[in-house]
């Protein structure tokens, strides 16, 4: 096997891969790390839908960022992928993964035969009915996989392994840096908002709820009548700072997203209506993540999530770190994807350092693997 992986994180407008060294060391070098823009259309929340445009896509990436190993890691983490509590009696990992497709029919929205299933143990105990395994079912549409690995396939490219991006996230953010306690990782993508709780590094809980960054952008867009790439552009500056600067006023105990037509540093009634829509919206995205994050403390109620780390591009709106403790009432940090690697000599460490959230989850993936 090559000492370098390659990440591809496969996006609805463009495709980003990170070049990783010895991914399995204890701080792996990034050897290089490039995107390039896909037409509208060739992928649609992470599936692919064109693999022949993705292929086309996927050598131009290679050949213009420079790329040297051709052994590729994908992520999955469309609505079309789901993971579920699972408790199995107790034997080897290789016999639950033989054992699952008798096990889970009742759990999965496609028949067993569409899919491609996993288990993740988590822990293990004594039950009533003898030594059991708790973990998480990994389940995943198995047609939107083999369209994203037959584009990898009709580049030239080799997939090694095929990874929850959820896990990808967390790995990179929570369990590589060492984070102590029960932390939830939000990453707010274009089509999806996943959560996962891990304690003591170890994910306990994945959800993806089907909403993210581009459903706001679409709402400004149809509110104002306007191109999506000035509703993106608007969403980016303006983003929830009139939720932040409502908070931020003594007095001040909301607990949803208020809007209240006051923006920062706004430039006018376009700003104001904007606002109010990305408002509307992300009040309804964040109200899904917080039941999320309910639904976990209510069932175990032993371990609460005692701090949050957001991540994706949605986490880089102004103003959402503020909003998402407010309602949350704990500790909200931004996620450093870089702190555990180290840079090649030949990588625009700048350049890296300032887009570094638009890789994570191409660097994730590439650290799952140990070479």
């Amino acid at each position: 096997m090559s000492s370098s992986i390659v990440g591809i994180d496969i996006g609805t407008a463009q495709l980003r891969a990170v070049e990783v060294r010895n991914p399995g060391k204890t701080r792996p070098l990034v050897l290089r790390y490039h995107e390039v823009p896909l037409p509208v259309g060739a992928v649609i929340g992470g599936e692919v839908l064109e693999p022949h445009t993705v292929a086309a896509a996927l050598k131009t990436l290679w050949s213009s960022g420079g790329f040297r190993s051709r052994q590729v890691v994908l992520g999955m983490g469309s609505q079309r992928v789901l993971a579920r509590d699972l408790s199995v009696p107790k034997m080897s990992l290789a016999r639950i993964r033989q054992s699952l497709s008798f096990e889970v029919q009742d759990l999965l929205p496609v028949p067993v035969a569409d899919a491609l299933l996993d288990f993740y143990p988590i822990s293990e105990s004594t039950t009533e009915h003898g030594p059991t395994v708790h973990g998480l079912l990994i389940a995943a549409v198995k047609a939107a996989v083999v369209a994203n690995v037959s584009a990898v396939r009709l580049a030239g490219l080799t997939t090694i392994d095929v990874d929850l991006i959820p896990f990808a996230v967390s790995r990179l953010l929570v369990t590589r840096p060492g984070i102590d306690g029960v932390v939830a990782v939000i990453d707010l993508g274009a089509s999806t908002t996943s959560v996962v709780v891990a304690r003591q590094g170890v994910p306990q809980f994945v959800r993806i709820i089907p909403t993210g960054g581009d459903d706001v952008t679409r709402a400004v867009a149809a509110g104002l009548k306007t191109d999506v790439g000035t509703a993106d552009l608007l969403k980016r500056r303006v983003g929830l700072l009139a939720r932040a600067a409502a908070d931020a006023r003594p007095g001040s105990s909301r607990s949803t997203v208020p809007f209240d037509g006051v923006i920062a540093g706004g430039s006018g009634p376009i700003d104001t209506v904007g606002a109010d829509i990305i408002a509307e919206v992300m009040n309804d995205q964040l109200g899904s993540v917080l039941n999320t994050l309910n639904y976990y403390t209510n069932t175990r109620p032993s371990d609460p999530v005692t701090a949050i780390v957001l991540s994706g591009g949605g986490a880089q709106m102004p103003g959402l770190r503020e909003a998402v403790s407010k309602l949350t009432r704990l500790r909200v940090s931004a996620g450093e994807p870089l702190s555990t690697v180290a840079l090649a000599s030949a990588v625009d460490a700048e350049g890296l350092r300032q887009s570094g959230a638009a890789y994570t989850v191409a660097l994730g993936l590439a650290l799952g693997r140990a070479a």
